[in-house]
């Protein structure tokens, strides 16, 4: 076994309370199964957390044995950097649970959460903060990120919701960091993904989210360029109660589609509504949706938050083949059209996707210094994804992110959503990602993790001494 023996194995196991599996154990390869099933690591353990307790004794673990940490919320890193071969995968899934105060308008929210549990929590005070788009995405890694989704035009990043985290260092010191206590990490946290320490809970301001009005409006993939100029115009001018990301895609064989449309490449976009609820209120927001030509598919209706946010849940399950890379954008220059255009005739399977999703709005108003975050400037973060089922595809949807990517990167702004980089990045496309901040972030890093313990990660040095 790399990295420590039996008999220390053994004594990990008697001081957790959590479950710890190694290569050999029952579950052991289920438990190493993250959402991205291209990645295949086999960690030495896995060590179930499930207290601030648990995580203390496995960081101090791994300090005395010197095997190679990993972090792991959710499982959803699409590099699959809470895996490291031969390492100790530090396992916070146990700690799932939120406590909303519903009067106090906040959610403090367990390490190993996802979004489904933090939106079906809030949901039922009429209560949600933004997050991403699908219920099984992890809290941490999202927020740790930066985090956009449907409410990030009305109520900005997730980031601009953190009110507070409990962090463990590589030291097993613990700490809070709030704008009054260590407001330094705090700074950092708030994009800069897991560099600086294990965050055990999060604590998030909560907004009146209850019923939404949701639409989908699909045209044929012919019409990606009328609609993405369409679309760079009209969406930035709405109200911040509109929120609407574009998307190519291959239409799935499933309702609310028309059979017709069952397996044809589209463009379009996904709205959520958060104004006045009502059907006339949505449909008067996207009177303009006939502009760029009729759609072939448009579909307008209301539902409760967490329905939305497990729309696409079924669509792309834990075990698919995933590879991603992704960039911020100011604009969607004309060139940049024609790209999309090329390769969205050219998806290569039918779950292969593109997103545009907006942060303008709400999203823009916080200082450009406030938070690790470097991209108050965009107007859209964008993720080209190649998604299949079957591992002999690996290669097929590898190389067609890769050639839309590499097209497309000329006409972006350099960097990209710290969770949108595909393989653990190289420093220049980290520092590009981070701008004027790497050098902020360096510092901090190394007041916190002066050693680079945590560095399973899109990782910032520690600044030199």
């Amino acid at each position: 076994m790399d990295g420590f023996d039996g008999q220390a194995l053994e004594s990990l196991r008697t001081a957790l309370r959590g479950p710890v599996l190694a290569p050999g154990d029952p579950g052991y390869d289920e438990a190493r199964g993250i959402y991205n099933a291209m990645i295949d690591r086999r960690p030495a353990a896995i060590a179930g957390c499930v207290d601030v307790a648990d995580v203390r004794t496995v960081l101090s673990f791994a300090r005395d044995t010197g095997v190679e940490p990993a972090v792991r919320g959710a499982g959803h890193s699409g590099p699959g950097l809470c895996l490291v071969d031969g390492g100790l995968t530090l396992d916070l899934t146990p700690m799932r649970w939120v406590h909303v105060d519903p009067e106090a308008r906040t959610a403090r929210v367990g390490g190993g959460s996802r979004l489904g549990d933090l939106d079906h929590a809030a949901h039922t005070f009429g209560l949600a903060t933004p997050t991403g788009i699908m219920s099984t995405t992890g809290v941490g890694g999202l927020t740790l990120g930066g985090g956009h989704g449907h409410l990030t035009r009305r109520y900005g990043l997730t980031i601009d919701n953190l009110l507070s985290a409990d962090v463990v260092r590589a030291d097993g010191t613990f700490l809070t960091a709030s704008p009054d206590d260590h407001p330094d990490l705090f700074w950092a946290l708030r994009g800069g993904g897991g560099n600086f320490g294990v965050v055990t809970s999060f604590t998030f301001r909560l907004h009146p989210v209850d019923t939404v009005g949701v639409a989908v409006t699909f045209w044929p993939v012919e019409r990606v360029g009328e609609v993405l100029r369409w679309y760079r115009q009209f969406l930035p001018a709405a109200p911040e109660d509109l929120n609407g990301f574009f998307v190519l895609l291959t239409v799935p064989p499933a309702p609310p589609f028309p059979e017709p449309l069952h397996g044809r490449k589209m463009c379009g976009v996904v709205w959520c509504h958060t104004g006045d609820p009502g059907q006339d209120r949505l449909e008067d927001a996207l009177r303009e949706v006939n502009t760029p030509g009729p759609p072939a598919f448009h579909f307008t209706t209301p539902m409760p938050y967490p329905a939305l946010q497990t729309m696409f849940d079924g669509l792309l399950p834990k075990g698919l083949q995933w590879y991603w890379r992704g960039d911020f954008f100011d604009t969607i220059s004309d060139d940049a059209v024609a790209v999309h255009e090329k390769y969205g005739r050219a998806l290569p399977t039918g779950l292969s996707t593109m997103h545009l999703y907006p942060v303008d709005g709400a999203a823009r108003r916080p200082g450009a210094d406030d938070t690790a975050w470097a991209y108050r400037d965009a107007m859209w973060s964008g993720v080209i994804a190649g998604i299949d089922p079957e591992p002999a595809n690996a290669e097929l949807i590898r190389r067609w992110c890769v050639d839309y990517w590499t097209a497309l990167h000329p006409h972006s702004m350099g960097g990209a959503y710290i969770n949108f980089l595909g393989e653990q990045e190289s420093t220049d496309r980290v520092r590009g990602t981070y701008r004027g901040h790497y050098d902020r972030l360096a510092e901090v890093k190394r007041t916190y993790d002066p050693g680079n313990f945590f560095h399973a990660n899109q990782n910032i040095p520690p600044a030199a001494p």
